[in-house]
């Protein structure tokens, strides 16, 4: 054998050597050997290894066994990472905010460092030690690019503005990501809304949802035909790649089967457009109610003489037709027990004040009283017809009288029986609510209502079945829940109070409702 030919076998030996090293780096023994599992190791998350092995990939509890390999990892230096990824909205303030007040409330000090201009990162430490626990690195983008780094498996989480997309969600099942539709793969962190604004300049002060769709369709293009002066409109939003702009498309044009204007001014972020809108007295932009700057918000009306603001209460209840949810998009796998403490305290009571102190709306469950929803009383009296008789709407006060609205209300998907993303997770939050005991000794009554399509008999029967659906999933998911200590039921009272006019798509999606109330 010639030299030249015994170092290229070498060479090859000692490649294949290592190749067979780095394909099974741990091999992971039971304490009393009778177990060993190889395999390549694909996480450690504090408690448990994920290995892929020639079975398919499982995952052990580490206190069962012992880790030998080049690949193990230091069980006593385990710091917990996790990757966030998507719409700088959420990413700027409220999960920064967020992951402060989880430290303090659990002895650790967070420090921010500055990786790149969308890039930073929070180290965790413990307050006394200075021993590193956590790093969380966040990507402060769009929620486009959240959904692509999360398919590219650059990101654990993903922040959105919007529901995932069907491109997005066969995508993720084609790269084993599972189903991102599924239980426990979302959940809505916190509530924002789509609000039109103005330059205070302009004389604009209400507008109807059909009126702004044909506006940023590019259908109505001269504020004289909106009674104004006879000047240009200008549009504002954020970049196409923004959950907002596509939250714009999904709850205002898509219902009337319109699509955006070519002519919109795109802006990279909302301080950008609120701040272009204020220096523009023919401009209108569709901004975050998280922060509408300097310009003037417009109220959304209707030819019945309903008119909605975006209130904190009427978000909350989703009655605000443009209500935007904000999503965290979750992964399948286990995450580090310190990233699920995390997750676990954004659900939390002190979370929901670090939420409000940001500026977007919490999800804790306000009783609202009888005496405080006059309007809403006022127009079921005004849009009263033939069909609702005076002695329905008596019966509707007689058997609300003594009793408040929680502002945890379901809605539905257009055309549709199935709750809407927002109503999914309204009914975790109830259900855990019942669990912790929060309405023992108490009634709670979920009520249907309707929209005015059809007649009101046919309409009763429909809302009274959406409330019976709603009061079986919140019972269904409050599994550890006593429910001989709590009175639970169902009413219906079809179209008898509408939140707003029936001659709009958005208007009957907003009627279509099962509110929840208390006594």
């Amino acid at each position: 054998m010639s030299k030249c030919r015994a170092a290229v076998l070498a060479a090859l030996f000692l490649f294949l050597t290592a190749f067979s090293a780095a394909a099974q780096d741990v091999t992971l023994t039971s304490h009393d050997g009778d177990v060993e599992i190889e395999g390549t190791l694909l996480g450690f998350d504090g408690e448990f290894y994920r290995v892929d092995t020639i079975y398919g990939e499982i995952t052990v509890d580490a206190s069962g066994v012992v880790c030998q390999g080049p690949g193990c990892p230091n069980l006593e230096a385990f710091v917990a990472r996790l990757r966030v990824s998507g719409s700088a909205t959420m990413g700027e303030v409220l999960m920064p905010a967020l992951i402060e007040a989880f430290a303090l409330r659990n002895g650790l000090t967070a420090r921010r460092e500055q990786d790149a201009p969308t890039r930073f990162t929070y180290v965790l430490a413990d307050k006394g030690s200075g021993e590193e626990k956590a790093r969380f690195s966040f990507h402060n983008t769009t929620t486009d690019e959240g959904f692509s780094d999360l398919l590219a498996d650059e990101s654990d989480i993903v922040m959105s503005l919007r529901e995932v997309r069907p491109s997005e969600l066969r995508r993720a099942r084609e790269l084993g990501l599972g189903d991102l539709t599924g239980p426990n793969r979302s959940r809505v962190l916190a509530l924002d809304a789509l609000v039109p604004v103005v330059s205070a300049r302009n004389p604009l002060r209400a507008i109807n949802t059909d009126q702004l769709a044909q506006v940023f369709a590019g259908k109505i293009t001269n504020w004289a035909q909106l009674g104004g002066p006879d000047a240009p409109i200008i549009l504002h939003l954020r970049a196409p790649q923004s959950g907002l702009t596509q939250t714009a498309q999904d709850k205002l044009l898509s219902p009337v089967r319109l699509s955006l204007s070519l002519g919109v001014t795109a802006h990279a972020s909302n301080g950008d457009l609120v701040k272009a809108v204020a220096r523009d007295p023919i401009g209108i932009g569709i901004a975050s109610q998280s922060n509408i700057g300097n310009t003037r918000p417009l109220v959304l009306t209707g030819s019945c003489g309903f008119s909605l603001r975006a209130s904190r209460r009427a978000i909350k209840t989703e009655d605000y037709p443009l209500t935007a949810p904000m999503f965290l998009y979750l992964p399948a796998r286990r995450l580090p027990k310190l990233a699920r403490d995390f997750l676990t305290f954004t659900r939390s009571d002190p979370a929901q004040i670090v939420i409000r102190r940001a500026g977007f709306v919490d999800q804790s469950p306000e009783e609202v009283s009888i005496n405080d929803q006059g309007d809403r009383f006022a127009n079921a009296i005004t849009a009263a017809g033939s069909e609702v008789p005076l002695s329905e709407l008596k019966r509707l006060v007689t058997r609300l009288g003594n009793m408040r609205r929680l502002t945890t209300s379901f809605r539905f998907r257009p055309g549709s029986a199935r709750l809407d993303a927002q109503s999914t997770s309204n009914v975790q939050q109830l259900a855990r609510a019942l669990e912790a005991g929060k309405y023992d000794q108490r009634e709670l009554l979920f009520i249907g209502f309707s929209d005015g399509q059809g007649p009101a008999a046919a309409n009763r029967t429909i809302a009274a079945k959406r409330a019976e659906a709603v009061r079986e999933a919140v019972q269904h998911a409050a599994e550890t829940a006593n429910f001989d200590k709590v009175r639970i039921g169902t009413e219906a009272f079809g179209e008898a109070l509408p939140m707003a006019c029936d001659e709009t798509a958005w208007g009957r999606q907003v009627n279509r409702r099962v509110e929840v109330w208390v006594r």
